[in-house]
């Protein structure tokens, strides 16, 4: 079935180098290995992320995040950003279409967390700084806390004002921060950072980014030291840091930080970055995989980051801030918790369902080989297949073999199955797509495009339609590594 591993390649965005054994996240436990880390995680640590859909990969499947565009100014600059630039389908950080008054703001929220029952954390992510534009930040998340108290509150900053001001997010309840990190070495930092700003004066150069560094790692240790959650962001630039994030991982894991996200840089030209108009490339996705990989083990990888706008909304795979615009909320609009809380309840039902069921999925694979797969999954949401190959904006792509299954990164692609006819050249950019992938497990395709992609190598089936998708792949896997007949399946 496989093509062999030399060939086969899968990616985040586009396709990339096929790994040389299955990767694990966080909180996930490959199914294949039996023993759950989450059964060795403190019990507070396990209640503050098992909803938080950036903390926890399981909890993305499920709920949503909403952050608030209420931050403007920033403190650094990053030759990785431009704040000017918009774009309503670009997903990216510093991003946003509106900047929000910190009013707007908690008029905003209330009326998505009466919309949108999935979500459970609202934050801060810029489009500056949270820590820098402080007043802006304090004078939105005080009265969300009052009004909307089953919500999580977050921030991302750079870290450079963060020391000042974790004593009064401990007061305010701020439970999980992000700070973004890349470097530990100030001569690295000149590369990435022209000047900050701090203490009143500019400063440039080597100077700057001493300060910086210091100030991040003040701030961490801080975090740590009062029991807020810290996530550490770190953007791969291909030839400036990315051997050097091996340094920041031992650092940041040092200081206490509960998960690492290496993220690739996006320098499009069209930006109007200083990376972007000077032709700083990109990694490949097979070099963010390769990184991340070389860091598992050390600390928790984050695997499954989008990289959202300063103003997303919704589950991580479904921005839906479009739906909520400036004039829509009304003033006198009150907080009503009915159907969130009818949604928790159905979500922890959920969730005790799948581990009644996860016995099946941590069956150890028995088979002469320890052949490695890439498997393509659409699904809705709720870690199960349940969406038909034709409308998914984005697939789940795992790795399997013996040693576990593990989520590897997202394939983005365009719907082509709109009102009930498929658009061909739609479908056949998606199929190239394809590349290198083994097989898809989908809720259901049709004759065409599945005749397409065999003709390409890739199996697909619909077989598998409402399981878990752990279940789902291990069952494919130990079909397949059985010699059993497929026919039934694919």
């Amino acid at each position: 079935m496989s093509r062999g591993m030399s060939k086969c390649r899968i990616t985040n965005a586009a396709p990339a180098a096929r790994v040389s054994e299955a990767t694990t996240f966080g909180d996930y436990a490959p199914s294949s290995r039996g023993s759950s880390e989450p059964d060795a995680m403190d019990p507070a640590i396990r209640e503050k992320i098992k909803d938080h859909p950036c903390f926890s990969r399981e909890a993305h499947l499920y709920f949503a995040r909403m952050h608030l565009a209420v931050a403007p100014a920033c403190n650094i600059q990053c030759n990785y950003c431009n704040r000017k630039y918009d774009c309503a389908n670009e997903s990216r950080p510093g991003v946003a279409s509106h900047r929000l008054t910190p009013d707007q703001a908690l008029r905003r929220a209330i009326a998505v967390a009466n919309e949108v029952p999935q979500l459970s954390v609202v934050g801060i992510a810029g489009p500056g700084d949270a820590c820098y534009d402080w007043m802006k930040t304090k004078a939105t998340l005080i009265p969300i806390a009052r009004e909307i108290p089953d919500v999580k509150l977050c921030i991302s900053t750079n870290g450079l004002a963060l020391p000042e001001h974790v004593d009064e997010l401990v007061d305010m309840n701020v439970g999980h921060v992000t700070i973004t990190i890349n470097m530990v070495d100030p001569r690295i930092g000149t590369k990435i950072y022209p000047w900050i700003f701090y203490d009143g004066r500019r400063y440039n150069g080597i100077d700057a980014s001493r300060i910086l560094h210091e100030r991040q790692m003040l701030g961490l240790e801080m975090l740590t030291e009062r029991g807020i959650l810290a996530k550490v962001n770190s953007v791969m630039i291909p030839g400036v840091n990315d051997e050097h994030l091996i340094e920041v991982n031992k650092w940041v894991k040092d200081r206490g930080a509960f998960m690492h996200n290496v993220m690739p840089l996006i320098s499009e030209r069209s930006h109007g970055t200083f990376y972007g108009l000077n032709g700083q490339r990109c990694p490949a996705p097979s070099e963010l995989i390769a990184l991340r990989d070389r860091l598992e083990g050390n600390t928790k990888v984050m695997r499954h980051c989008r990289q959202c706008r300063a103003d997303a909304v919704g589950l991580l795979s479904d921005d839906r801030a479009h739906e909520f615009t400036l004039g829509q909320p009304p003033a006198d609009e009150t907080y009503d918790s009915g159907k969130r809380n009818a949604y928790r309840q159905l979500i922890e039902r959920e969730r005790r369902g799948q581990t009644l069921e996860e016995s099946d999925a941590a069956t150890p694979v028995s088979a002469p080989s320890d052949e490695l797969f890439l498997i393509a999954v659409t699904t809705k949401g709720g870690g199960r297949v349940n969406e038909h190959f034709g409308h998914p904006q984005e697939m789940q792509i795992f790795s399997v073999c013996q040693k576990g299954i593990g989520l590897i990164g997202h394939l983005k692609i365009d719907p082509y199955c709109l009102g009930g006819w498929g658009e061909e050249a739609t479908l056949n950019t998606i199929i190239d797509a394809f590349e290198g992938l083994d097989v898809l497990i989908c809720s259901e395709i049709g004759k065409s495009p599945k005749n397409k992609l065999a003709r390409r190598g890739v199996r697909a089936t619909g077989a598998y339609d409402g399981s878990y998708i752990e279940q789902a792949i291990g069952a494919l896997y130990r079909a397949v590594l059985h010699i059993e007949a497929l026919a039934t399946a694919i």
